[in-house]
């Protein structure tokens, strides 16, 4: 019932979109917004409606020592979101539609009101949104260069919770600092378990198609009660560095943490690791950057923009996308992009190895990606 009400709301706002006709409004004029998606706002900017969405079909073939677990063509990510404003409150909701491994049902990504009252250096954030840690986590899945992050990140990111969090920016540094729910089931759910994450960035050069970021994060969780969206990690910190250097740009992260009791990798809980990435826009562009995270490449001419990358990573993290898990082990990446103005084609091939068992590890991933937002 719920898919087919968003399902609704979608195909309402392309009739809306496509159909001719007058608009009229009982209070402020309104302006409507129909460049990459469909957006509405009052001429005062003090009310505005934003419906938007993205599509991701995969095909993937994985292979652990020469066998392949996965060789199937199926949806990576079905999202629609609602977001606005009404004055110095906005809000934002998000759905995944698509079916959770077959079964009947999709997840609630984001679901939060937001305070700006306070201007941009101090916003107030309550509901479910992604805790502040990591850099490639905090980029959007439809932004990133790699079509999947990285298994470090996998392992030590806190993804999406159930909190509240304070954060602001300037012209060129964020913050964020957070306490969230912990318990992972309703029985343990609430406030006596709460988990603790903040992240900084500064970018001490950030033009148009030159950039230098820095930023660190780290974060707390309740113990052996907590829980987490990933595999029990008690507490992480890691360090950024990412630039940008006309069409070339890279980034880095070192992950170091504490793993959960009963969730030791090789009978050890101390774990580490890092990866580095490379990429190369072959038509010129530059890779945007905002807020301390990346955006999607914008191509400057209608043929689109192409995007050569490639991304090492070494240490524990979780390398379930080349079929080896929760393990120590090393992974290489190299890819190739197309990006149009909504839509973006994608080509990875990533080989790794279980530095435990000894075990290989590949697998070819090609996405078709459409934004609607």
């Amino acid at each position: 019932m719920k898919k087919n009400i968003l399902a609704l709301a979608v195909m309402s706002a392309v009739a809306m979109q496509a159909s001719a006709g007058t608009v009229t409004s009982d209070g402020s004029d309104i302006v409507i917004k129909t460049k990459g998606g469909f957006a509405v706002e009052t001429v005062d900017g003090n009310k505005s409606f934003n419906i938007g969405g993205r599509i991701m079909w995969d095909y993937n073939r994985a292979e652990e020592d020469g066998v392949a677990d996965e060789n199937a063509f199926d949806v990576r990510r079905a999202r629609v979101f609602l977001k606005g404003h009404v004055d110095d409150w906005a809000y934002k909701a998000q759905w995944n539609i698509d079916d959770a491994e077959g079964e009947d049902g999709g997840t609630i990504e984001d679901l939060y009101i937001r305070y700006t009252g306070w201007g941009k250096k101090a916003n107030v954030t309550i509901g479910r949104h992604k805790a502040p840690f990591g850099l490639e986590e905090q980029t959007s899945s439809k932004d990133i260069s790699v079509l999947e992050r990285s298994a470090l990140t996998e392992l030590y990111a806190l993804g999406r919770q159930d909190g509240i969090q304070l954060h602001g920016k300037g012209s060129n540094w964020t913050y964020g600092v957070g306490v969230y729910e912990g318990g992972d089931t309703d029985d343990k759910r609430g406030a006596d378990n709460v988990s603790i994450a903040g992240r900084v960035t500064f970018a001490p050069i950030k033009e148009k198609t030159s950039l230098l970021h820095l930023g660190a994060g780290f974060y707390q969780t309740g113990g052996e009660e907590a829980g987490a969206d990933r595999f029990g990690m008690e507490d992480a910190f890691n360090v950024e560095v990412a630039g940008v250097a006309g069409p070339f740009h890279y980034q880095a992260e070192y992950f170091d943490g504490t793993l959960l009791p009963g969730d030791m990798i090789d009978g050890d809980e101390d774990v580490d690791g890092y990866y580095v990435q490379a990429g190369w826009i072959l038509t010129g562009e530059s890779r945007p950057y905002k807020d301390g995270k990346f955006k999607i490449v914008k191509p400057s001419k209608d043929s689109g923009a192409w995007e050569i990358v490639a991304r090492y990573e070494d240490g524990a993290g979780n390398y379930s996308d080349i079929e080896l898990g929760d393990t120590e082990g090393e992974a290489y990446t190299i890819g190739v992009n197309w990006y149009g103005s909504n839509v973006r084609i994608g080509v990875n091939y990533t080989d790794g190895e279980d530095d435990l068992a000894d075990i290989d590890g590949d697998e070819i991933r090609v996405r078709f990606q459409y934004v609607y937002k």
